[in-house]
């Protein structure tokens, strides 16, 4: 290990705006406006945002201030605004992942970048460049930590390394130099923190958890700006994140290629609402259904083998054939699996089938298996195999790649709809207006004057 937390704060303090290519700029445009379609639609629908909103109301936590928290229809102070936006955004598991890291980047980065952009009234190329640097800090060190090895010690990185992503964010917002941004990074490690164990009733503890790392982040930047001495070496050192949070860290990927190779346009966005580990299968799912004009009484049998990170995730059948939470239907391989092949789609309203007689019997069918297949020789653990046994034989496919990956990036229009349709119940008109001002962010000389747009 070298130094990784110093070189990551000198990227932050010395990006400029001029320095990303266009093509990552708009790339980081589209990601931030798929990531507010959740946050907005979630302000209204998902089941935890009362307990959130309640607990802030209990603890006078819910004063008024300047930022926005997307869907709502009041300003919250900055620490709070990024809470709720991250909490929120991935509430529905319908936000961004970036595979190589198995980590939802927007999710922690831009409700900082946001929250400390309107305190500190930044341009649109300020946040912009606020959240390209995050995006770069947290999958990095997504990379760093091995999602295998970091799965299997139970963490979950989107709030673990999220921390640091929100960190550089808002630190790059607030103009830190490189020594506070190694101050923040310290200050971060000593709050990075996300339980997998959330999987075992359904709670609603991965949402907090990003909301929080998102919150972290925040108070991270804003005490190294206020000459909070924070840890050095936070990433690499004997107590850091790579020595405390995998078994086979791998630093060089934290810094391999920094300034050059932009694992923003590594990051993919999803089709459907569930668990990233699912949506190979579900394409697979989806596409076998019509092209074999399949029906659910001519299915015998139904195998998914996924990489053994997906198992962990969505595949123990004695806790995720039969969901009763939306949060156990997003991490179930069986009841995503069986509405698609039932059905041929899956979307967001879809989990007002839990407890369905025709899905859970359709679930029965259902098998899933490690396919070590989808881990020799492949870059990202996110394919799927999928195998249909009918009267008429068996059918079979290996998807190595979920659609919505970089190899098949939703053009901007699309991406523009999938917002829409999300957005338009809760901001009516509105919703369109946001979408071309985030997708205009940098024409704006104050931040403000788009995320307004967002407010209910």
């Amino acid at each position: 290990m070298a130094n990784e937390t110093a070189t990551l704060a000198a990227y932050v303090a010395n990006l400029k705006f001029e320095d990303i290519p266009q093509h990552v700029l708009e790339r980081a445009k589209v990601l931030t406006l798929d990531f507010l379609g959740s946050a907005i639609r979630a302000r209204r629908d998902a089941e935890s945002t009362p307990s959130l909103l309640k607990m802030l109301e209990a603890l006078a936590l819910d004063g008024k201030g300047d930022s926005t928290v997307f869907g709502d229809n009041k300003t919250w102070t900055p620490a709070v605004a990024a809470l709720l936006n991250g909490a929120l955004g991935h509430s529905l598991d319908f936000d961004d992942t970036h595979a190589d890291s198995s980590l939802h980047p927007s999710a922690p980065v831009v409700p900082a970048a946001f929250a400390v952009g309107e305190l500190v009234g930044a341009s649109g190329r300020d946040v912009l460049t606020a959240i390209v640097a995050g995006y770069e800090v947290c999958c990095r060190l997504g990379n760093a930590l091995d999602p295998t090895s970091h799965y299997a010690r139970g963490f979950h990185p989107t709030a673990t390394a999220g921390t640091y992503g929100a960190a550089a964010a808002a630190a790059k917002l607030f103009g830190l130099s490189k020594d506070q941004i190694i101050a923040a990074f310290g200050v971060s490690g000593s709050q990075a923190a996300g339980s997998l164990q959330f999987l075992v009733n359904g709670s609603w503890n991965k949402r907090y958890q990003v909301g929080a790392a998102a919150m972290n982040g925040v108070i991270a930047a804003t005490l190294a700006r206020n000459d909070f001495v924070g840890s050095t070496e936070a990433v690499e050192g004997k107590h850091g994140l790579l020595v405390g949070y995998s078994d086979n860290a791998h630093p060089d990927k934290a810094v391999a290629g920094l300034g050059n190779v932009y694992e923003t346009m590594k990051i993919g966005v999803k089709p459907y609402p569930s668990c990233r580990y699912t949506h190979a299968a579900l394409d697979a799912l989806i596409a076998m259904r019509r092209e074999h004009n399949l029906t659910p009484d001519q299915i015998k049998r139904v195998e998914i083998g996924l990489h053994r990170n997906g198992i962990t995730l969505t595949g123990d059948a004695a806790t995720k054939r039969h969901p009763t939470s939306i949060v156990g239907g997003q991490f179930s391989m069986f009841f995503t699996g069986a509405v698609a092949l039932d059905q041929g789609r899956f979307g967001w309203d879809d989990y007002g089938r839990l407890g369905d007689s025709a899905v859970d019997a359709l679930a029965d069918k259902f098998d899933v298996v490690q396919d070590d297949r989808l881990e020799v020789g492949r870059t990202h653990p996110f394919g799927a195999r999928v195998s249909i046994t009918t009267d008429d034989g068996v059918h079979e496919r290996l998807y190595a790649d979920p659609s919505g990956e970089p190899n098949s990036f939703p053009d901007a229009q699309a991406m523009q709809q999938k917002f829409l349709t999300l957005a338009r119940p809760v901001l009516n008109g509105r919703a369109d207006q946001l979408a071309d001002a985030i997708l205009s962010l940098e024409r704006f000389d104050r931040v403000e004057k788009a995320t307004q747009l967002g407010r209910q």
